[in-house]
């Protein structure tokens, strides 16, 4: 593909250009964002300039709070504000392209650009950003032997597929063309990734400048060390760094003079916070040293992005993983200076007055917190187990196959699937089922004959014991927990991977049952009903079969300004996945922490009529008599995102701290 010349291979697989942008703002004076190298700042209209800038992910907040958590971050003191494009949240399936609601990022920019913050956009391809997949789009592990972020030919014509419809959007959008946008990033932090492909690089920078043009200013960042810079950095593209605040400035900076020996100093990404993990404890940075590590940078004059200045929520199935494999929890919280849910913290107030000491931060009062309501304890019943709904959870029918065959093989590629197959060998004593080669990903919820026997984990454990006869019904509920968005292994395929052996024996001829729960949960879902009896309780093991149960509850009359944010809670409850009124809220997992309530967003729930609250719990219900805890949800005003956790993982080699 290398031997097509870029401008074509853009202009082949670009959709026809508008003359125009409804949008566009007209007739408006010469703009110019560029660098003067001379004396080593930005230029804006022939000015110095030094952007103070934050990061805020479209993606991860509701549309309906945008205008919100973007004037808090004006009222603080920035004029900026970066943020990603992830492919995979606006192409979710070859050549369908979602722009609307919460996937609109024109609207996103044009509102930022209204409340006169500028734009550092960083539209990928790969984003990273704690994302499914580093925002790459699953679709693209048809092709199995595909090398991502590289020249690879099929890579190749995707991406300028996906580009030739995301930058023609963003053009008009260009500050030179009345817009927001003074920055473009190529790529993200590509000097970290094993294929060190300057010929990738090059590609993107020529079909970036075919889309946007020869004065938009294209950049690149990387961490700052001389190995990550030999591979991210490229003549032609402007070089930044990122570090965090326990590093060491002069050193870090002294990186970016290598690939930059005069231009402005920036940091693209100041560590507010860092991100957190099932099963390790929430991470935190104390404000007063990240106030210290930004004074020092702004007193050098430098511009900086401080990562994140609002965090946000992996609702759905969104949330990234690191390697080894660790998964990444719904709340996106960061301990950034906004909170998950968007409150002023104690971090904010810390850093608008170091802010105060550099830039002229606006007058005028903050929009407050949103206020919480605690809408109390909302009574489950269960209505049927996954097994038992699968003529409405895969209404397509199943797939038959000899051997496992993978999430993106039957072009699903989120959620649940189910795989079945019979014993085929009596297994009256505990038999091995395992998967040798950690071929389960990500977790496994065992089942013989709808008797539960546990579950199999990536990497963790890979061998169960089972019993039953020959013949009986061997059930694998697969979850995909999230893809890896960092380093060599974004290749993530998900669902059974490898075979699984009983035994000695290879497990064969299997019938495979692609889930669409969320489509279920937009049809006749509530009117099932649980035709077993019993109390369903959790067995010796503490497992049940993965079911559905659903509750409701009305927004409270007589109170003003209800309804309000909540966060809900799962006493008692394990493991799984929770709707509610059809809105996929994310994952929850107290039982691993250290999240333990989800956030819920006002504008998903509603005053004329009940809110129904569906759960998908995996591992063990507390629905049954034996159960201390009530079959119950709980709506509460407080979040708790940092429990003391009993389960530990150990720290693992993910992205460092630069």
């Amino acid at each position: 593909m290398l031997g097509v010349p870029v401008r074509i291979l853009c202009l082949l697989l670009a959709p026809p250009l508008l003359l125009s942008s409804p949008r566009a703002l007209g007739d408006a004076p010469q703009r110019v964002f560029k660098i003067d190298y001379n004396r080593d700042c930005f230029l804006k209209d022939g000015q110095p300039f030094r952007y103070v800038s934050g990061s805020i992910h479209y993606f991860r907040i509701p549309r309906f709070y945008w205008k919100d958590r973007l004037l808090k971050m004006k009222m603080a003191g920035l004029n900026a504000i970066q943020t990603y494009v992830p492919w995979n949240f606006h192409e979710p399936q070859p050549g369908k392209y979602q722009f609307s609601g919460d996937r609109d990022v024109e609207q996103f920019l044009w509102l930022a650009h209204k409340l006169g913050l500028l734009v550092i956009l960083r539209p990928g391809p790969y984003i990273c950003a704690e994302w499914d997949m580093g925002g790459l789009p699953a679709w693209l592990l048809e092709k199995e032997s595909i090398i991502l972020r590289s020249s690879d030919k099929d890579y190749l014509t995707a991406v300028a597929k996906w580009m030739g419809v995301l930058l023609p959007k963003m053009k008009p959008l260009l500050y030179e063309n009345g817009g927001p946008i003074i920055s473009v990033q190529v790529e993200n932090e590509y000097g970290s990734y094993f294929a060190c492909d300057y010929d990738y690089l090059r590609f993107l920078q020529k079909c970036f400048r075919y889309h946007l043009g020869n004065n938009v200013l294209l950049f690149t960042t990387d961490g700052a060390h001389k190995l990550f810079l030999k591979c991210g950095a490229l003549q032609g593209l402007y070089t930044t760094v990122d570090f965090g605040a326990v590093d060491n400035i002069t050193a870090a900076f002294e990186i970016q003079r290598i690939s930059e020996p005069s231009g402005p100093l920036v940091n693209s990404e100041f560590y507010t916070g860092w991100l957190d993990h099932w099963g390790q404890k929430h991470s935190s940075v104390k404000s007063e040293v990240v106030a210290s590590a930004l004074h020092d940078i702004l007193s050098r004059g430098a511009n900086v992005n401080m990562y994140m200045f609002i965090g946000g929520t992996n609702f759905g199935y969104w949330n990234g993983a690191n390697m080894p494999y660790i998964p990444q929890p719904t709340s996106y919280d960061y301990d950034a200076p906004l909170s998950e849910a968007g409150d002023l913290t104690e971090k904010y107030y810390t850093l608008q007055r170091v802010l105060r000491k550099f830039v002229k931060v606006p007058e005028g009062p903050i929009p407050p917190s949103t206020p919480k309501f605690a809408y109390g304890t909302v009574p489950m019943k269960r209505l049927k187990a996954v097994e038992a709904a699968l003529d409405v959870l895969c209404p397509s029918g199943p797939i038959n196959s000899i051997y496992p065959l993978t999430f993106t093989q039957v072009k699903q590629y989120f959620g649940f699937m189910l795989y079945r197959t019979t014993l085929p060998q009596n297994c009256s004593q505990p038999t091995p089922l395992s998967s040798p080669l950690s071929g389960v990903h990500d977790r496994a919820y065992v089942a013989v004959d709808g008797v539960p026997q546990g579950v199999l984990e990536r990497n963790s454990v890979i061998t169960l014991n089972i019993k039953g006869k020959a013949g009986a019904r061997l059930d694998l509920l697969v979850e995909n927990m999230g893809r890896v968005n960092y380093g060599a292994g974004i290749n993530d395929f998900k669902g059974l991977v490898s075979n699984l052996t009983l035994g000695s024996r290879i497990l064969s001829n299997w019938t495979i049952f692609p889930l669409d729960i969320d489509g279920a949960m937009n049809g006749s879902l509530q009117g099932w009903k649980d035709p077993q009896k019993d109390t369903h309780a959790c067995g010796s093991h503490n497992y049940t079969l993965p079911a559905f149960y659903t509750g409701s509850f009305s927004i409270p009359s007589g109170i003003p300004d209800l309804p309000q944010d909540t966060f809900i809670e799962f006493p008692g409850w394990t493991k799984g996945q929770v709707w509610i009124n059809g809105f996929n809220l994310g994952r929850y997992w107290p039982a691993r922490g250290p999240q333990v309530t989800l956030f819920v967003p006002k504008h998903i729930l509603t005053t004329s009529s009940p809110n129904t609250v569906t759960v998908l719990e995996l591992e063990c219900a507390p629905c049954s008599n034996r159960g201390q805890d009530p079959c119950a949800v709980k709506f509460v005003d407080t979040p708790i995102i940092n429990a003391t956790m009993s389960y530990h993982i150990p720290p693992n080699l993910f992205k460092p701290v630069l």
